[in-house]
């Protein structure tokens, strides 16, 4: 049976209809993504479903005992509980049982029969909900989200923005729905929590109705679209890539039909404005305008007009080199300081793509503001190139209020120098036309003030952009603006993105944050995709540092993967060799861990091959892609398992 069946479903906000004929019908395991413009109703669409906003028209009809858990972008209204009580408060369910099991304990010990045989259908509906496990299931999601175990006993109000909105989700995922909505569900996710919601949501037994903007996620977790589009929906049953293909073709078919009627008319015209009045053709000449008021004329959504597109002009030539850093050290707090970086080391040079990875906390933002001159270093040592122009782009966009400004043509003007017109003219390429750039800046949108922050960073004429999160509140047709934008720009850039999108796009050197030091790997972010997924393979964390495969600095004194020569063995005081006594306890022990080792590699390989089996892990090119470096990433542990033991088997003294 469906766990929901929606019909015609319609919304009107202040007067004007928002939504109409929403139709939908969803199970067990199905994901459905809603896809539309900013202010399309997709979050109005989700709240309508929770219950939370009223149904002006149609039929909303939930299978019976339906548990619904919505996610949005909103903060949690009370901040003096801690993270542990909050996000244990959305498992209503199983803390009522548990608390009746409770109860009916008690009066069992006291001798009631009735409680005896109330007590075995309390508990079958208490493991239904996950039984005394069930803390414990929370505490991972918890986990994967990026909280650590301290962090659950703080009280909510010490926490950021973003680490709230993690806080909600972790919430809705831990009460574990029959129907789960989630809006914007990866923003503040680093790419590790990202991918581990990948995993929880295929793997989740629910109903999934999600909004998002991330690229890659869409095309991993979506089974069917939702797509909302003047006011309208229309409803497509298929991965996000399929629909963008059939959308791009609806898009050539309406065209080419508006091409066809406005010829038609035009014709038509022509006709009645030749021979209106000469009485021959009079009659047909009317027959004609009684046909033209009655054609029901093609027209696009007035919205479809509106697209971000833009490019950076070609910068000023710098030097060779835009940045070194030598033995950087960054730290934050005091009593004692938190480590974000030591002797690390970064270089970026002329034309240079270059994507800056790691998880939340570990200095990624803070290493910027070092790089722009927002802060100093704590260590170490920084150059800058000849003539080289920097244009930031900052996480929050709080550069956009100095000096005072108040509306968005102000912010643009002090920002650029720009006059009026000039600055309205640039304001205009990026969707603020006629009032829209009389708009105050506190009354802005995230997507609006992450316009208004390209506009002036594309007027800059920079030759270098340092970029931190520039995706955040922009939608998908603004972020592939964006990376086209980003692709042909002929300076160097400095990115930080959890948009795997744009990182696969754009990057062509990718530097690594990785136990509290700077790793850089040639390649863009598929090629380091690849190597996470070898130490995940390996049993490693997919965030360590991995010597072996970093492109080190052109003067580091080794190149990379160079082993130290293994010693020849000890001798005595006449130069005589000694004869080893046989295997010391150490050796045998690295031994049997090196061979526990291969067994462990062939039998993560043989599991995964028994997965990948399943016709689902290579439907699309993205899925094919994934499935294809994982297995590659499998064998390769195997191989490096075998290769370690038979080196250290050949390293035994003779």
């Amino acid at each position: 049976m469906a766990v929901l069946i929606a019909s015609d479903l319609a919304k009107d906000m202040a007067g004007e209809p928002l939504l109409r004929g929403v139709s939908f019908k969803l199970e067990r395991r199905e994901r459905l993504t809603i896809a539309g413009r900013n202010g399309a109703g997709k979050t109005t669409l989700l709240r309508m479903l929770s219950g939370e906003t009223s149904i002006d028209g149609g039929e909303l009809v939930l299978s019976k005992g339906v548990r619904v858990a919505l996610h949005d972008q909103r903060p949690p209204r009370e901040r003096d509980i801690s993270l542990r009580e909050y996000v244990l408060s959305g498992c209503r369910e199983p803390l009522e049982l548990e608390e009746e099991l409770g109860r009916l304990e008690t009066a069992m010990a006291a001798g009631d029969e009735a409680a005896l045989n109330r007590y075995s259908d309390v508990y079958a509906r208490f493991e239904a909900a996950g039984g005394y496990g069930w803390r414990e299931r929370a505490r991972s999601v918890v986990h994967g989200l990026g909280f650590a175990d301290p962090d659950l006993d703080r009280a909510l109000k010490t926490f950021s923005g973003g680490q709230l909105t993690r806080a909600s989700l972790a919430r809705a995922l831990a009460a574990q729905p029959d129907l789960l909505l989630l809006d914007e569900p990866t923003n503040h996710l680093d790419i590790e929590s990202l991918e581990w919601l990948e995993e929880t949501l295929l793997a989740l037994d629910a109903a999934v109705i999600l909004v998002a903007h991330d690229r890659w996620f869409l095309e991993t977790v979506g089974t069917a679209v939702l797509e909302l589009e003047a006011g309208r929906a229309r409803f497509f049953n298929g991965s996000w890539h399929n629909w963008r293909r059939e959308q791009a073709a609806r898009e050539m078919a309406l065209g080419k039909a508006i091409e066809k009627q406005e010829a038609e008319i035009a014709r038509m015209e022509r006709f009645i404005e030749r021979f209106r009045y000469k009485a021959s053709k009079a009659r047909q000449a009317q027959s004609r305008v009684k046909k033209l008021d009655k054609i029901e004329r093609i027209t696009r959504d007035p919205k479809d007009g509106r697209a971000l597109a833009f490019s950076f002009k070609p910068p000023e030539r710098s030097g060779r080199v835009i940045f070194e850093l030598d033995d950087g050290r960054l730290e934050v707090g005091s009593h004692p300081p938190k480590v974000l970086l030591a002797d690390a080391e970064l270089w970026l040079e002329r034309g240079e793509h270059v994507s800056l990875v790691g998880p939340n906390g570990t200095g990624k933002t803070t290493l910027l503001e070092a790089l722009t001159g927002g802060r100093e270093l704590d260590g170490g040592k920084l150059r800058s190139g000849h003539n080289v122009k920097v244009g930031y782009l900052s996480q929050h966009t709080e550069e956009l209020g100095a000096g005072g400004a108040r509306t968005v043509l102000e912010a643009c003007q002090k920002r650029t120098g720009l006059s009026p017109n000039q600055a309205r003219a640039l304001l205009g390429r990026f969707l603020f036309s006629g009032e829209e750039a009389e708009k105050p800046l506190d009354g802005l949108s995230g997507g609006e003030r992450r316009r208004l922050s390209l506009a002036v960073l594309v007027s800059s004429g920079a030759n270098v952009l340092i970029l931190d999160e520039p995706t955040n509140h922009l939608d998908l047709e603004s972020r592939e603006a964006l990376e086209d934008a980003l692709r042909s720009f002929q300076g160097s850039l400095l990115l930080v993105t959890h948009d795997r999108a744009l990182l696969d796009a754009v990057g062509t050197r990718t530097v690594a944050i990785e136990d509290q030091t700077l790793n850089s790997y040639v390649g863009g972010w598929q090629e380091y995709a690849r190597l996470r997924e070898e130490r995940k393979a390996r049993g490693e964390s997919p965030t360590s540092a991995d010597p072996t495969r970093a492109a080190p600095k052109a003067k580091a004194a080794k190149p990379a993967g160079e082993k130290p020569k293994a010693k020849a063995g000890a001798v005595n005081g006449d130069g005589a060799r000694k004869q080893p006594a046989g295997p010391s306890k150490n050796r045998q022990r690295e031994q049997a861990r090196l061979e526990r080792a291969v067994e462990t590699a062939e039998a993560t390989l043989a599991a995964l091959e028994d997965e990948l089996a399943d016709p689902r892990a290579w439907a699309t090119k993205y899925e094919s892609g994934k499935s294809t470096a994982r297995h590659t990433a499998a064998k390769r542990a195997v191989e490096d398992a075998y290769a370690a033991l038979e080196a250290f088997e050949a390293s035994a003294p003779a």
